[in-house]
């Protein structure tokens, strides 16, 4: 009885982090993982390894329909001494094209008429590695719903109508890659995941149609939790990933996220801590892990990747019991 009561109070490590692995076209990602001499590659797999966590969200990896770079990833990272025989990733909207002028450019077929930026199906998607069964069964995946149908909608209007016209409208789905309410059980039983990871809220015009969507992206969680899209969490719940969203910081909309750290099921155990630095901003937190109540925080940390070819985020993890 007292091993197994040890055991249930050992701490489960969260982990989320940007890798910045994507590349310029579909197989490349694979192609250089494969090689096991990419510096980018190298300094990603050291930084995992270092973190060891049970569970990571993964952003920035590019998508294939046969997991093919991330189970390589996941390879390189056993090859290292960091298993992870437990791997998902679903279609994401990256890539993903429309068929419609999105971007009201007066083109179709560019990146930006994706339904989340990309010059190809999968361009820098997500990812989940566990060390436990994903219980893929009982995903909720939201990547389909529409930006005008989440309650409050800021898409951009324009003297009256919708920018980029009424087709672009009806078309243009909420999620730039994607939103999973995704369980995984654990030894201590059954967690949820709320992953998501929200486009920069820049390179638009003065429609602000980024800063907009950036901002219900990350909104999106208070109408889930709220049970208004989908069905929330009924137990312990992790919500993680890049929200491309400084609550003080930049250009984005802070009130979203700063709602969300405010949210009454939420834990903020990284408050005020930079997540990524990029030379034209400086540092800015962007990167979260939040955990409900249920959860109590044992110990909390960020590691920076290293080399020249390295993710400009960090990773950040979370240890908690219950």
């Amino acid at each position: 009885m007292l091993l197994a009561s040890f055991a249930q109070a050992e701490p489960l490590r969260i982990a989320t982090f940007n890798t910045e692995l994507s590349r310029k076209g579909p197989g490349i990602l694979l192609r250089d993982i494969l090689r096991g001499d990419d510096p980018s590659i190298a300094s990603v797999v050291q930084t995992i390894t270092a973190a060891n966590p049970d569970i990571i969200a993964l952003q920035g990896i590019d998508y294939d329909l046969e997991l093919s770079a991330l189970n390589a990833l996941a390879d390189a990272l056993t090859a290292a001494g960091a298993p992870y025989p437990h791997r998902f990733a679903a279609p994401p909207n990256a890539g993903r094209q429309s068929g419609v002028d999105l971007d009201g450019d007066g083109k179709r077929g560019g990146p930006r008429d994706a339904q989340g930026y990309g010059r190809f199906f999968g361009q820098g998607a997500m990812a989940i590695l566990s060390r436990y069964p994903i219980m893929t069964a009982q995903l909720q995946d939201f990547s389909t719903l529409l930006w005008r149908d989440l309650p409050g909608s800021l898409y951009p209007i324009i003297d009256g109508a919708p920018f980029a016209g009424t087709e672009a409208h009806a078309t243009q789905r909420l999620s730039s890659n994607s939103h999973w309410s995704l369980p995984i059980q654990t030894p201590t039983g059954p967690i949820t995941l709320l992953t998501y990871h929200a486009t920069p809220p820049v390179f638009d015009g003065p429609e602000d149609r980024n800063g907009r969507r950036n901002h219900d992206e990350t909104v999106f969680w208070v109408h889930h939790l709220a049970g208004e899209i989908g069905t929330p969490p009924q137990d312990a719940f992790i919500l993680l990933g890049d929200a491309n969203l400084d609550p003080t910081r930049g250009d984005g909309r802070g009130k979203a996220i700063a709602a969300l750290l405010a949210h009454p099921s939420i834990q903020d155990p990284l408050p005020e801590h930079p997540t990524a630095n990029w030379a034209q901003t400086g540092p800015m937190r962007v990167d979260y892990i939040l955990p409900s109540h249920h959860w109590q925080v044992a110990d909390t940390g960020l590691i920076w990747p290293q080399g020249d070819a390295a993710s400009r985020h960090a990773l950040v993890w979370v240890d908690l019991t219950r």
